[in-house]
């Protein structure tokens, strides 16, 4: 999710993040280091969790396998946040944006982390309702219409997700509906306060 984010601030409004000065290529570049920092990095930490015993599946169906991943990738989202908010020379004084949306996901994950301590909280419902809260809420705050039509489809594919959340028997609706909140929630007022 935080590449498709990435992906549509980066190339569809790369005025918002200060970065409509930067060339393709660079704003290529950080799609790549958010993508290894924010898919790829946790991904393999999770399988590491599996094969080394950690977790029984790699699909987290149960509370006990969801709760030691979610506050890694947590810690891993506020390294990047950090990383980018304050490490990144040239970068980080030009776009603290994109810190300070990472550490707004890490604080989601971190919540999805202790609610499924003792509830199992639609973590697919979070992501994809943080990536319409941010969108919904940028286009609010700063009038950017460019960003109209891929809300559309970011809405459209948040209620294919859920669909298919309830389909699968993953989870409840109340399961989801939380989840949409909380993803919703946590967006929203990390572009509303920080930004």
């Amino acid at each position: 999710m935080p590449t498709l984010l990435f992906g549509l601030l980066l190339f569809q409004v790369p005025a918002v993040l200060g970065m409509d000065a930067f060339s393709g290529s660079l704003r290529l570049s950080l799609l790549v280091l958010i993508f290894v920092g924010t898919f790829a990095v946790p991904s393999l930490l999770i399988y590491y969790l599996f094969r080394s015993g950690y977790v029984q599946s790699l699909y987290l169906n149960t509370l006990a396998d969801r709760r030691l991943p979610f506050f890694l990738t947590a810690l891993i989202y506020l390294f990047l946040a950090y990383l980018f908010a304050f490490r990144m020379e040239g970068i980080s004084s030009l776009a603290p944006e994109i810190g300070i949306l990472l550490g707004g996901i890490a604080v989601s994950i971190l919540l999805v982390g202790i609610i499924s301590l003792s509830w199992q909280i639609s973590a697919h419902s979070v992501g994809i309702s943080g990536v319409v809260g941010i969108i919904g809420s940028m286009m609010l705050r700063f009038g950017l219409t460019d960003l109209f039509f891929p809300l559309l489809l970011l809405v459209l594919l948040a209620g294919f997700v859920a669909s298919a959340r309830l389909k699968l028997n993953a989870h409840t609706p109340a399961q989801i509906s939380v989840g949409l909140m909380l993803g919703l929630t946590v967006s929203f007022l990390t572009v509303y306060w920080l930004l």
